[in-house]
């Protein structure tokens, strides 16, 4: 039988950013506490910043009805030689809740075994739901928790009501010392009273006539829908960061987009001032006119009312002084200009000095760069010299995630080279998964830069990543290193990062970063695993050379056809396992006995003696030979009992594995 199940549970205000960081394992959560239970069906999870709705449209009223059996010991161990019950015997018997006597026989593993099956009656949902609720609101993980009142549990915020209905009838649970009652509240604004709810379609119909919009999907419909009649209306355009729009998804229950303006005179702050200000303060909306910032902004409302103007001021009143307050950062910082003046007493990392230091390790990085790559070495110095400068500012002080960007401005306030600017703007690029990448040949040697230093530095005072931990973000280095090489195209070999830069920090076991990077290889290409694998095994440690060959044999391996071709190089490379590369493969002709042999050296000292633009044409001349190869291995015996035919084999076998081998290590494919 099945009914439907509604699940609410009230709270006081739920903050944004920790529900939305668990939003996507509520779900998962209520479903595996269900199939525990054997009570598994589909339902849908709706939330506000004041309730979470766990809804059932078909819920079963019981668990199905099962068979449990039991195995027990062999009957020859359970009964002594007079048929007596052993402890074995009894022991099993109690477990089974039954006597020796209503034991049965069954066959397990070849031997006759106790046996005892009972049918096992389904609890009903409503005698189960108490422990599930609790079980599952215990498992949600939002990060800081609280207690209130006498409670010695914990949760987010204080739970005030919760209502479990089946149909129409109650189901009496309590959670964090709250009883079940069949009542929910609407909108604070439209009533602070208890509403009974008969059923669950009159529970939805009062939040609705209680200004809640009770579904997340409907009330970003909502907001997009004012979005859009703001900017027909005023010809405007407003930025829609979908991160943002989440947030006041989260935390408004009767969402109202309103238009807001300030004072012109503000937009003499660079714009991500304003921006930065608006969002992390206030949760506005920033608006644009034919691409440029305008005076205006968007606050999505949750308030309930005929006139919205009072609430339009009063975001317009908050918003004045924190823009006074950037504004008057911002004047004070030009007037101090981009200065390193105190960043000798901020410290680095322990064992890595002050941040000056890290300036000076990463000018001499930057020159080596600069003079490897030909990029002009003054604007590579002079954009290093000042990259941390805004460190000490007023703005960046209050604003973190301005840092670089406002050493921009202010270079171009004192009239820095624009290219030194622009380098101080990107030496953090590229940010997390974020694809932008520095623009210039100056920028990727500053960026480049700050992570090799950062990277070889905290390796040499044994500050490694660990499991999951990354507290500095050394992966996130490797990756942006292995994105700007590979974008410029630099000639950029992991092994001479030793030589040519970790002079300047402490010894440390160099190999450990090298196998760092190379791991950090392994899960930045999304390709065949194995083919990474195969082009690291051939030992070249060039990024931008791992990138093609990984690109190249990716593509080769990827088509259809290569899965007839898998076998006959994997018979190369197994041929060859014993054969040390390193040996003289010379091949004599005159030692061929079989056309075959003389037919794969003539195709294979054709493919060696011709230069290849790409590692894709080479590798496709390379497997070109299996047609030969096949042919070979069906004619020619190489295991033969003359030692020098045998040796002349297996040296051409060899000689084709070698030349692949200097792009890909074959035998590490796999398909």
């Amino acid at each position: 039988m099945l009914q439907t199940l509604l699940i609410e549970i009230g709270v006081e205000e739920l903050p944004a950013v920790p529900l939305l960081k668990e939003l996507k394992n509520i779900e998962k959560k209520w479903s595996k506490i269900l199939e525990e239970k054997s009570l598994l069906c589909n339902f849908e999870f709706y939330y506000t910043p004041r309730r979470l709705v766990l809804w059932h449209n078909e819920f079963r009223v019981s668990q199905s009805d099962s068979v449990e059996e039991f195995f027990g010991a062999p009957v020859a161990i359970a009964f002594d030689d007079e048929g007596k019950a052993t402890k074995a015997c009894e022991g099993f018997a109690r477990k089974c809740g039954v006597s020796v006597e209503e034991l049965g026989r069954n066959e397990k593993g070849g031997k006759e075994v106790l046996y005892y099956k009972k049918e096992v009656k389904g609890q009903e949902s409503k005698d189960l739901l108490e422990s599930m609720i609790n079980q599952f609101m215990k498992s949600l993980s939002f990060g800081k928790s609280m207690r209130w009142g006498t409670l010695s549990e914990s949760f987010i915020r204080p739970i005030r009501w919760v209502n479990v209905m089946m149909d129409n009838e109650l189901v009496n649970i309590k959670l964090f010392n709250v009883s079940s009652a069949k009542t929910t509240y609407v909108h604070r604004t439209s009533s602070f009273e208890a509403h009974e709810v008969s059923s669950p379609k009159a529970y939805f119909e009062i939040l609705q006539k209680g200004a809640v919009s009770l579904f997340p999907d409907e009330r970003r419909k909502s907001i997009l829908e004012n979005f859009s009649q703001i900017e027909k209306e005023h010809a405007l355009e407003i930025e829609k960061d979908e991160d943002l729009l989440d947030e006041v998804v989260a935390i408004t229950e009767n969402p109202k987009a309103l238009l807001g303006s300030f004072d012109e005179a503000f937009l003499r702050l660079p714009p991500e001032v304003i921006i930065a200000s608006m969002k992390e303060h206030q949760r506005y909306f920033p608006v644009f006119k034919k691409g440029e910032l305008t005076n205006k902004f968007v606050v999505v409302s949750n308030a309930l009312t005929d006139d919205y103007s009072k609430v339009i001021e009063g975001n317009e009143k908050v918003l004045r002084p924190r823009l006074a307050d950037g504004l008057f950062f911002y004047d004070n910082d030009l007037k101090r200009g981009l200065v390193n003046d105190g960043l000798e007493k901020v410290t680095f990392i322990k064992g890595l000095g002050s941040v000056v230091d890290k300036i000076e390790r990463e000018k001499k990085i930057a020159l080596i760069l600069a003079k490897a790559y030909g990029v002009d070495a003054k604007k590579v110095e002079r954009s290093v010299e000042l990259s941390k400068s805004d460190l000490m500012s007023e703005m960046v002080f209050e604003f973190t995630e301005l840092q670089g960007l406002m050493g921009s401005y202010y270079a171009l306030a004192q009239n820095e080279d624009a290219e030194v600017a622009l380098a101080i703007k990107e030496q953090y690029l590229p940010k997390g998964e974020n694809p932008e990448l520095p623009s210039t040949k100056v920028s990727a040697i500053v960026a480049l830069a700050t992570k090799i230093d950062t990277l070889i530095g905290l390796f040499s005072v044994n500050q490694i990543p660990t499991g999951s931990r990354d507290p500095f973000a050394l992966r996130r280095a490797v990756n942006g290193i292995i994105r700007i090489v590979n974008n410029n195209n630099f000639d950029f070999d992991i092994f001479q990062m030793k030589t040519m830069f970790a002079n300047e920090y402490a010894d440390f076991d160099y190999g450990k970063l090298q196998d760092f990077i190379l791991e950090r290889i392994n899960q930045f290409y999304k390709v065949n695993p194995s083919v990474i694998k195969a082009v690291i095994a051939a030992g070249d440690l060039n990024l931008c050379v791992i990138d093609a060959k990984i690109k190249a044999l990716n593509e080769i391996v990827s088509s259809e056809s290569f899965s007839e071709s898998f076998s006959t190089f994997k018979r190369v490379a197994n041929i060859t396992k014993d054969v040390d590369m390193e040996a003289d493969l010379s091949v004599s002709v005159d030692l061929f006995e079989e056309e075959a042999e003389k037919i794969l050296h003539k195709a294979y000292s054709e493919v060696v003696s011709k230069n290849y633009d790409s590692f894709e044409t080479h590798l496709d001349a390379l497997f070109s030979l299996k047609p030969q190869l096949d042919t070979f291995f069906d004619k020619v015996m190489v295991n033969v009992e003359d030692e020098k035919v045998k040796k002349n084999r297996k040296n051409l076998v060899s000689s084709v594995y070698k030349s692949f081998k200097a792009i890909a290590d074959i035998k590490e494919i796999s398909i």
